[in-house]
């Protein structure tokens, strides 16, 4: 049969078709708008179509349709396009003799989709992603693909489990063995991992979407992060910036929906240095914060220490530490367990002095850093202290001001009588803090003199005479007194002429109260050792303390 050609169609500027338009009509809702079911005969028109799915290979497929009378082999290789090229051209309704439409029967061959073969799946996905996301087309189309994708993992990882759920406090005999052995371990893996390389042709956009649809059915999240890693490091081999950074932002997006004990904070941290050149989005540079923040006890000084961003003069990024502090706190300090608290404390300070000989550190940033965990999460002030006397050293055009700001960061009651005598002498820090220290001390020894036992005065020894324990217990209630004398018999202002004078007589003092809550200790670490063996001895004794 020999039809008119009376219509010209340019598809997207790629190729031109002759056809006769009463027959594309018949099946197209788009014609019909056009052009109405019957036209002039001697009328040549033409119709420019710029965004038609799938180009030339498209429309050469509904142009198939039609001119075969509504009958085509519709498969996974091209349902999709047909699907994409039928919806554009809104082939919908059925035509003469109840005949269904191509959008008709590409849908009820999607309803097929789940006898399919993984080779079929992976094609159809394929393709479908290209029409999605070039052509524009609707994702409902690319979801249930994704969906059907899922489920077949969902399956094999039900026959294959992933060796994180086999532990020995699960029960079975197939977990349990296969965990014995490094090779029983890689086969498993391996059974659970067959899949990663043959979805590397997902965009980073698909790959989010496969990843939520993963979620959604409770695939394990270790095999779903090791994927999104695999998938990272494969593409980033051959992948321009923009890529890189698309494909690091989904990375960072999908596990921040995910149990967070699956990707170890060193990984975090690895990331984390990949996104420095990336310029990634606010949103995602969030999220990663927070993982981090999270996890920061995991944390070590040299993941920390990372390069400030251009145009900033510190040595490290002092802001992004912040960041992470608030972010672990954000937890809860009542609900973050002690050790962890002490932990992250411990690297912080350590922190803290490495960056203070840096000389454009200013002393906000410093001082936000020495303050940002609460006071019950040191037990010692002396790392601190350190800390800032070397950033004291290197800035020493410091205003008193600001020095006592910084000073104000410390906890007198918890420096050691060394980091005490130190800072009093050390001139450094404002002469109010040495002071203050010097009290501070004092005040810990007093205390420490007013509580110990009265029989802290003498030393008893069975072997001894009486007369050599009155004589003992003569010269230690004599030290006593000593010491007493000294806790109470001076008050320091610093607004004293002879400051400097009270002051070093005040350091004196500290070192021989010291010396004497030294010998203290040790005899009544001796008393509590010794025993009095004779009766008459013990009665004895009241008298000699008294």
């Amino acid at each position: 049969m020999e039809y008119c050609c009376d219509l010209e169609v340019d598809i997207n500027g790629q190729e031109t078709f002759l056809v006769n338009k009463n027959i594309v009509a018949h099946y197209s809702g788009k014609f019909i708008k056009l052009f109405g079911k019957n036209s002039g005969p001697n009328r040549k028109l033409k119709v420019i179509f710029h965004d038609f799915p799938g180009g030339a290979s498209g429309f050469e497929l509904v142009l198939r349709f039609c001119y075969n009378n509504g009958k085509y082999d519709i498969t996974p290789f091209n349902l999709f396009l047909a699907h994409s090229a039928a919806k554009f051209m809104e082939m919908k309704e059925s035509v003469a003799g109840n005949s269904p439409n191509l959008l008709e029967q590409t849908e009820k061959s999607l309803q097929e989709i789940g006898y399919w073969t993984w080779s079929d799946l992976l094609t159809a996905l394929k393709q479908c992603q290209d029409f999605t996301l070039v052509a524009g087309c609707s994702t409902m189309m690319l979801e249930k693909c994704l969906e059907s994708i899922v489920g077949r993992l969902v399956l094999a990882s039900e026959a294959s489990p992933c060796p994180s759920s086999c532990s020995s406090d699960i029960s079975g005999d197939r977990c349990s063995s296969e965990s014995k052995s490094t090779e029983s371990t890689k086969t498993v893996f391996s059974r659970s991992t067959w899949w990663f390389e043959d979805l590397l042709f997902l965009s980073p956009l698909v790959v989010q979407m496969l990843v939520k649809s993963m979620l959604w059915r409770k695939l394990d999240h270790v095999i779903i992060s090791r994927f999104l890693m695999f998938y990272q490091k494969a593409k980033f081999s051959s992948a321009t910036t923009d890529e890189k950074r698309k494909i690091i932002e989904m990375v960072i997006d999908s596990h921040y929906s995910m149990d967070p004990s699956v990707l170890a904070c060193k990984t975090l941290f690895g990331i984390l240095r990949i996104t420095l050149n990336l310029n990634i989005s606010k949103f995602s540079k969030n999220k990663l914060e927070n993982m981090i923040g999270a996890q920061l006890d995991q944390a070590t000084l040299d993941n920390l220490l990372v390069p400030s961003p251009y145009g900033i003069n510190y040595l490290y990024d002092v802001n992004l530490v912040l960041r992470f502090l608030k972010a672990f706190l954000r937890q809860g300090t009542c609900l973050i367990a002690h050790g962890r608290m002490k932990k992250v404390a411990s690297f912080i300070d350590l922190y803290i002095a490495e960056i203070a000989p840096d000389p454009y550190l200013k002393p906000p940033k410093f001082l936000a850093l020495a303050l940002a965990l609460p006071d019950s999460a040191r037990e010692s002030y002396d790392e601190l202290y350190h800390a800032m006397d070397m950033y004291l050293e290197v800035h020493a055009d410091l205003s008193e001001e600001e020095r006592l700001k910084i000073c104000a960061a410390l906890n007198y009651e918890k420096l050691s009588a060394e980091a005490c005598l130190h800072l009093s002498q050390n001139r450094k820090f404002p002469s109010k803090s040495a002071v203050k220290a010097l009290i501070v001390q004092q005040s810990k020894l007093k205390n420490l003199i007013l509580g110990s036992p009265s029989g802290a005065s003498i030393t008893i020894s069975p072997r001894r005479s009486s007369s050599d324990i009155g004589r003992r217990g003569t010269r230690q209630r004599s030290m006593k007194e000593r010491a007493m004398l000294h806790t109470t018999e001076f008050d320091v202002s610093p607004q004293d002429k002879n400051f400097s004078a009270n002051l070093q007589g005040m350091q004196w003092r500290v070192t021989e109260l010291e010396n004497v809550c030294r010998k203290l200790q040790t005899q009544m670490a001796k008393i509590t050792k010794s025993r009095v063996s004779s009766h008459s001895y013990s009665r004895s004794l009241p008298k000699l303390c008294s």
